[in-house]
């Protein structure tokens, strides 16, 4: 009898990881599509985008509150340990930096709805490789996550550097664009912001790779996080000076 009574509690906690598992993979796949959204909505000038984005981030934070409650109802009842506590408490964590990927996303299109009232001289060719790439971090990430799959982890953690390379290039491009003429100083610093929140999406998925590597390997990954921001030291001087 009691053998049956703890296999039934085995088997309701496994379900209940599970069920644990698809929130994190629902909100996932709502945050994915906030971002890519986000990103159509800058680089193809689509306000019905951005309105789409938006209206997503509200979504997002309703799933972080069911995660959370359903994480401290987790471990007031079932007191995990081991690798089911490392899987509980990963939860709470990837949520987190999930819901902040979801503010960057929104504050994104928004921006790109002012964005809109101006012709841009240049070309938006860097932005776009930049949502490119953080968007593909991101979508390996979200798999890494539904997998626990910590070499998708680690690829992640890895790539962030690149992200923060085309970053600085931006970060110069624009500051050159708006010392050049002053016309240019209102977009070029929405695109500022809008590159330094794609930024942040990146670094918020490197946060969730490192949750994952750790909830897999019950150790922190290695080494200092490759970074490459360097917008902070950087000097812009005028073409041809």
């Amino acid at each position: 009898m009691a053998s049956e009574t703890t296999g039934h509690i085995v088997k309701s906690f496994e379900v209940e990881l599970k069920h644990l598992s698809a929130l994190l993979t629902e909100m996932g796949g709502l945050v994915e599509s906030e971002v890519a959204l986000a990103c159509e909505a800058v680089l193809s000038r689509d306000a019905a985008a951005a309105t789409a984005a938006v209206e997503t981030d509200p979504k997002v934070d309703s799933l972080e509150r069911d995660v959370e409650q359903f994480v401290i109802r987790l471990l007031a009842l079932r007191q995990p340990f081991a690798q089911d506590l490392r899987q509980v408490v990963m939860s709470l964590k990837i949520t987190g930096d999930l819901e902040r990927i979801g503010d960057y996303a929104a504050n994104v299109a928004k921006r790109s709805i002012v964005l809109n009232q101006y012709s841009l001289p240049f070309s938006l060719t860097g932005l776009a490789h930049m949502s490119r790439l953080v968007q593909e971090n991101l979508k390996t990430v979200i798999d890494a996550v539904g997998e626990s799959d910590a070499d998708k982890a680690v690829e992640v953690w890895r790539s962030d550097e690149s992200v923060d390379e085309i970053y600085n290039a931006l970060f110069r491009e624009l500051i050159t664009y708006m010392m050049e003429d002053p016309r240019n100083i209102t977009p070029c610093t929405h695109l500022l912001f809008i590159a330094k929140n794609l930024e942040r999406i990146g670094d918020h998925a490197t946060n969730v790779a490192e949750t994952v590597y750790y909830a897999v390997k019950g150790e922190p990954l290695s080494g200092t996080r490759p970074k490459g921001d360097t917008s902070a030291y950087a000097v812009v001087r005028p073409r041809g000076e």
